[in-house]
């Protein structure tokens, strides 16, 4: 799940808000679980769902890193992609 993406993701979390670069597919499912802003998300539940098929071998990474973005984009934390 350790994959790593051709391009990071810059999201602003946390009180006061922190910039972090998501480089691969664990970060990115960890951030989600982790520190996400919303418990629900029609974008966070398929972004979950992308991380782990590429865990499965079903998706490519660059698949979670879109998801990620759409979903970054629906908590409002998305910085740059």
């Amino acid at each position: 799940m350790n994959s790593p993406w051709t391009k990071p993701v810059i999201i602003s979390i946390g009180e006061p808000p922190e910039e972090s670069a998501v480089e691969t597919t664990q970060g990115a499912a960890w951030a989600m679980i982790e520190d996400w802003p919303l418990e629900d998300g029609t974008a966070l539940d398929r972004a979950l769902a992308v991380c782990a098929a590429v865990d499965a071998g079903k998706k490519k990474p660059e698949d979670a890193r879109q998801a990620f973005v759409e979903a970054a984009r629906e908590a409002g934390i998305l910085v740059r992609s």
